[in-house]
């Protein structure tokens, strides 16, 4: 499927929609300065299954109504949410992590669903789904789709933009790494010099990648993730695109395979399956070590030292600190 971009007829910063116009510099860098170091879920993988199974849904289907149940969600005004109703499915696309439901007429719903944010699907129209947690749903002629998000905070987002040119203001610029070669990938990896983890996960530079994936990546490409970018040997960056690669191609295949061809039931970040991510303290599956892990905000980084850094435990700006000298500088130390 061609990739889609997003239109902003609104710039939203702070929680106020300020009107500005589809072509405007500010509207394409205000998109770009709200993407940043987005590391929320779902991320790639899962966000492709969402969209095939989406396709087989509704695909060339009527959009019969939308009915908000959390008006937070909608952050445009115009085009009128209500000027989506009636029309038909064109097409659905994934906008880094974001979800793009194009209807005739040129108008794109947008759909971000952020940490939380996850999609329902109803065929029967028989369940109703959770209000507490239900943010809108989405009336197909052939069933409904509910957007729902977990949790108290609202971070989830719903846009209706109309026409390319303001799809493509949204779009915050990361490469597609299945439509990339390695000259591309290097070039845009090495453009700046940051943590291999913050690269990863900057959707200016990579689209779709976020923190859970970008934890599996560098341990299968055996990188530590504080290794800065431009240190970086032409052969770690060979071995570092080839993982990309793999690791969301192979979580394609798996996330694929266990939702069959049902709907996407279990969204999550937390997979056992997984070598690291999410795995603080058990072992690592290729040589066993305990997995480690660097805190910071709301999210935290896995990783093996033995594999990825060389036996040596990275300081993890919390704990470490606290601890000072006796904060274990290396796996062996564990005991």
């Amino acid at each position: 499927m061609a990739r889609l971009r997003n239109s902003a007829g609104s710039v939203e910063t702070g929680g106020v929609i300020s009107a500005v116009t589809t072509k405007s510099p500010l509207c394409s860098l205000a998109w770009r300065l709200v993407a940043i170091y987005d590391g929320a879920l779902p991320e790639l993988p899962d966000l492709t299954v969402y969209l095939e199974r989406l396709e087989a849904r509704i695909a060339n289907r009527r959009l019969q109504r939308i009915v908000l149940l959390n008006p937070f969600l909608l952050r445009t005004a115009v085009p009128p949410i209500g000027t989506a109703e009636g029309r038909t499915v064109q097409g659905l696309e994934r906008l880094g992590k974001r979800v793009v439901i194009g209807l005739e007429g040129g108008l794109y719903l947008v759909l971000h669903l952020m940490v939380a944010g996850r999609l329902k699907w109803d065929e029967k129209r028989d369940d109703k789904p959770p209000r507490k947690i239900t943010l809108a749903l989405f009336e197909f002629d052939s069933g409904t789709l509910a957007f729902t998000e977990a949790g108290s905070k609202r971070r989830a987002s719903l846009h209706l933009v109309q026409g390319q040119p303001a799809l493509d203001a949204m779009d915050p610029g990361g490469i597609e790494i299945f439509d990339s070669d390695l000259k591309t990938f290097a070039d845009v990896l090495l453009g700046e010099n940051h943590t291999l983890k913050r690269a990863l996960t900057d959707p200016r530079l990579f689209a779709g990648i976020g923190n859970a994936y970008s934890d599996e990546i560098l341990h299968r490409a055996k990188l530590s993730p504080i290794a800065m970018t431009k240190s970086l040997s032409a052969e770690e960056i060979g071995r570092l695109y080839a993982a990309t690669r793999e690791v969301l191609r192979e979580w394609i295949d798996r996330l694929r395979a266990q939702t069959g061809a049902g709907f996407p039931e279990k969204v999550t970040a937390f997979r056992d399956e997984m070598a690291v991510h999410g795995r603080y303290g058990k072992p690592c599956p290729v040589c066993g070590a305990p997995v480690q892990r660097i805190v910071y905000a709301e999210n935290e980084t896995n990783y093996c030292a033995r594999c990825q850094t060389g036996g040596r435990i990275l300081a993890d700006r919390a704990l470490s600190r606290l601890l000072k000298k006796s904060w274990p500088r290396s796996i062996d130390e564990l005991g």
